[in-house]
């Protein structure tokens, strides 16, 4: 028989699955949720802590812990987090930057990022990884007033949506994607070690909090033979999920 404290996380990713806690929220604090299964503070922490390590809630000194993501939303609604993606999945997901620099919005910037037009924003051109395979392309668009704490974010951080929210409370609530496939370029094929024209699957994204503020708008390139996307449908849903491509 399972231990109470994974009783109780097993119970509350239910209840986070179920939107109970929806993503952005706050959870009950630890006294309240002791209280309401009838446990110690150290069991309900036993519980969190194992929720935490899967990327499903973010802990910050002080502050109450919020809800990150979801094992439902794990599809469509967390295509922006590769890293918990990838944990959820029990693979290592790794992250080095390539290029970044200021530049003044373009049109499409601003239309996206809902700025004044040539306000400067910060283009990140970022190289993903699977177990230390390169299999993802991601050239970001951050808005003017996220940008600052991007850009001091470690080249090789694995989970800038984590590292945003340990240092600001940031949390990636909405997303909006197009899903199209698009042939390799020069850089494409070279960073993800491909023939140039060789197919891949491209994902354009806009981001934002949960007040609809965007965040960041994205065009990400992932290699084939390393993920695909699957439709699972019903009357009450249609979620797409992310799979490595083996599957």
């Amino acid at each position: 028989m399972p231990a109470r404290h994974e009783q109780i996380a097993d119970e509350l990713r239910r209840a986070i699955d179920r939107d109970e806690y929806t993503v952005g929220n706050r959870l009950p604090s630890e006294t309240e949720l002791a209280a309401h299964y009838g446990v110690s503070r150290g069991t309900i922490r036993q519980a969190v802590a194992a929720l935490t390590a899967e990327g499903l809630i973010g802990s910050r000194q002080g502050a109450r812990r919020v809800v990150l993501a979801s094992r439902r939303s794990q599809s469509f609604a967390e295509l922006h987090s590769f890293a918990q993606w990838a944990r959820a999945m029990g693979r290592e997901a790794t992250g080095r930057v390539i290029a970044q620099e200021y530049r003044p919005a373009t049109q499409q910037d601003a239309a996206r990022l809902q700025l004044q037009a040539s306000t400067h924003v910060l283009h990140v051109l970022r190289l993903r990884g699977l177990d230390g395979e390169p299999v993802l392309i991601e050239r970001t668009v951050y808005a003017d007033w996220i940008s600052p704490a991007v850009a001091t974010i470690e080249p090789d951080c694995p989970s800038v949506t984590q590292r945003l929210y340990d240092d600001t409370g940031l949390v990636f609530a909405y997303g909006e994607h197009v899903i199209d496939a698009v042939a390799a370029g020069a850089q494409d094929a070279e960073l993800l070690a491909i023939r140039r024209t060789s197919p891949l699957l491209r994902i354009r994204r806009l981001t934002t909090t949960r007040e609809g503020r965007p965040v960041e708008w994205s065009d990400d390139r992932y290699r084939p033979d390393a993920v695909s996307f699957s439709v699972h449908n019903s009357t009450g849903n249609n979620a797409l999920a992310r799979e490595t491509a083996d599957q």
